[in-house]
């Protein structure tokens, strides 16, 4: 067996952080710095999954990185500083907060306890589909109406069908795929009235990027005591999709009936993570600023081609391209860029996630060449 001494060691180990460091994708910015996009290995263009390019900050990134060294630990015993952090933020008591690994652990376990042995969920549709799927997996029946003509929830129609077997409304504001979002008023007075006939669950993964000043979340709702289930997620603005931090927002009741379903932990680089990023204003306002750029060139490129699209309160586009998106979705991939999947009825749609600007200009030149 051959033994190596400490300096050995060192050197060795240096090395192989310095080989990790340049392989694989490494960030274009200079320390604690805002920061340049991921350059990646792959040249493929990714804008299908609306993510955000730009990754976290050094600041976030560096709380990680400290966080490491707790990664022996169990995390459960560990959430109280986000939790109150959180708390906080959102001007509730700490009980009114339950952390779940991303939003979607949040969406899928309220699926699972409202949809199960045939309970009914309304929503519309196209909408994101994590709380859907997840109760219709466990017997859920799903009530959707279609979008109005504007492409956003018609609330009308969805109160029209709320009944004694509704166990849920399922609201995603900003919408996705569309990108759009319900009046202000119309949304609360909403909320606010079927929420005394059954929950009502308001996705607001998206809410970071509305730029309508005071647009309301429903969390005043739920300091109100009503049946509502509001989730917020760090993956969008702060960069964080790959950590996997969300948390929902209810009635401590809720939560705690909740709370011993959840499956599976944040780990302690995602907490110690997440209390940076709430503390990183610079970060986040470069994050809107960067996206607002991006859909810009978006529109910019679709008014070129004399295409319809939705202006956008979230960090994608659905342009509506008049070619099947499955047929499109291969057509760009032959250029190097990967666009969003199709989101039935409106197959003729398109949703363009933002990037760099380098991405946004490969998009243009791809778009360009397939309808040339």
């Amino acid at each position: 067996m051959t033994h190596i001494n400490r300096r050995q060691w060192l050197k060795t180990a240096g090395l192989a952080s310095a080989a990790i460091t340049t392989s694989g994708c490494k960030l274009n910015a200079e320390p604690n710095k805002l920061p340049g996009a991921l350059v990646e290995d792959n040249p493929i263009v990714k804008l299908s999954s609306n993510e955000n390019r730009f990754a976290p900050s050094a600041n976030i990134k560096q709380a990680m990185i400290n966080a490491m060294e707790k990664s022996y630990l169990y995390p459960p015993a560990h959430y109280g500083p986000l939790i109150d952090a959180l708390a906080a933020k959102e001007g509730v008591t700490k009980d009114h907060i339950l952390l779940v690994s991303g939003s979607n652990e949040g969406l899928r376990l309220t699926g699972l306890m409202y949809g199960q042995n045939g309970g009914e969920i309304i929503t519309s549709t196209p909408t994101y589909k994590a709380l859907l799927s997840y109760a219709k997996e466990f017997g859920g029946v799903i009530n959707a109406a279609p979008l109005d003509a504007d492409l956003t929830y018609d609330l009308d129609e969805l109160e029209k069908r709320v009944s004694n077997k509704t166990n849920m409304v399922f609201l995603c504001n900003p919408n996705n795929p569309t990108g759009t979002i319900v009046d202000r008023k119309r949304m609360t007075d909403f909320c606010r009235t079927v929420s005394d006939k059954t929950m009502v669950f308001s996705d607001e993964a998206y809410s970071d990027y509305i730029e309508e000043k005071d647009y309301p979340t429903m969390v005043p709702l739920v300091k109100e005591g009503k049946n509502v289930i509001v989730s917020h997620t760090f993956s969008k603005v702060y960069g964080m999709a790959g950590v996997r931090v969300g948390y929902l927002v209810a009635r401590p009741d809720i939560i705690s009936k909740m709370k011993p379903r959840v499956m599976s932990y944040i780990n302690m680089m995602g907490l110690d993570g997440a209390l940076a990023a709430l503390k990183d204003d610079e970060f986040y306002q470069f994050s809107l600023t960067r996206n607002r750029e991006a859909k810009e060139h978006i529109y910019k490129v679709a008014d070129e081609l004399g295409m319809r699209y939705i202006k956008s309160h979230t960090n994608f586009v659905f342009v509506q391209t008049g070619r099947d998106a499955s047929q499109l979705v291969k057509d760009m991939m032959v250029h190097g860029v990967r666009v969003g999947r199709p989101f039935a009825p409106l197959t003729d749609w398109c949703r363009v996630s933002t990037g760099t600007m380098d991405d946004m200009l490969a998009w243009e030149g791809a778009m360009k060449k397939v309808f040339a």
